[in-house]
């Protein structure tokens, strides 16, 4: 529940080491929030993401995005340590290789089942919740990949796809309920999962990513682009002919 002040309390971040994840965790202790679950395959590595959330109240939870049938037991780990979740950050998933997915089609279903599957099992668990509590935002971090799938990563791009429209499905289910569903959908985030890789246009870091998410809780919006600008780019980019789409660089 909210505290008294109307800021969010409870935070459960689904993949404890996500840069973008603990990014925005830290802004939301820094405003108020003062227990956290990270919820991480292994549980161990921690102390650093538990060190940069203080003064917040920690609990480490073991989660794995490829285990469906434990997520449901994961989000009751979670309510018993934090009463009811204010917000829920899914922030797992692989980034893979488009030359390896070519050569090897079980390493691609293995990374979409964690891209796309996971997050559904884990989503739905925790949509549960929220629409239980009449209350709770659930944060979908999507991506411009998913809004028109490029050949250069198709694969983590069709999961992308999935991702988002079952994330704005989920929304409209949520609609009336008190709990809602947030899509971010930025473009190439300059950060960890992307180092040593050639930047896009539009890119942005991990700070400018965990502030979008911020100023979209603030307001209530359902969809974030980040940067902004990438709305108006992809509006165009949605209607190129596929011609001109397949021939755009790799």
């Amino acid at each position: 529940m909210r505290n008294a002040l109307g800021s969010v309390d409870t935070v459960l971040l689904l993949g404890g080491r996500s840069e973008i994840g603990l990014a925005i965790v830290e802004r939301l202790v820094r405003q108020g929030a003062s227990r956290v679950v990270l919820a991480a395959r292994g549980g161990h590595g921690l102390d650093e993401a538990i060190a940069r959330l203080k003064p917040a109240e920690v609990h480490v939870a073991e989660f794995d995005a490829a285990a469906p049938e434990t997520h449901p037991a994961l989000i009751d780990e979670a309510v018993a340590r934090l009463g009811d979740l204010d917000v829920v950050i899914p922030a797992f998933g692989v980034l893979g290789s488009q030359r390896i997915y070519d050569a090897d089609p079980v390493a691609a279903a293995r990374d979409v089942a964690v891209n796309f599957g996971g997050h559904v099992s884990a989503g739905l668990a925790a949509a549960g919740r929220l629409r239980e509590q009449g209350h709770g935002t659930l944060v979908v971090l999507s991506s411009v990949a998913g809004v028109r799938v490029r050949k250069a990563n198709f694969v983590y791009g069709s999961a992308k796809a999935g991702l988002d429209g079952f994330a704005q499905g989920l929304g409209d289910a949520l609609h009336g309920s008190g709990a809602r569903v947030m899509v971010v959908r930025p473009g190439f985030v300059i950060g960890r999962m992307t180092e040593g890789m050639t930047p896009a246009p539009l890119s942005s870091t991990v700070d400018e990513v965990a502030d979008a998410v911020m100023a979209g809780l603030a307001t209530g919006r359902t969809t974030v682009w980040v940067p902004g600008r990438l709305r108006t780019a992809f509006a165009v980019m949605r209607v190129l002919p596929r011609a001109i789409w397949r021939r755009l660089p790799r």
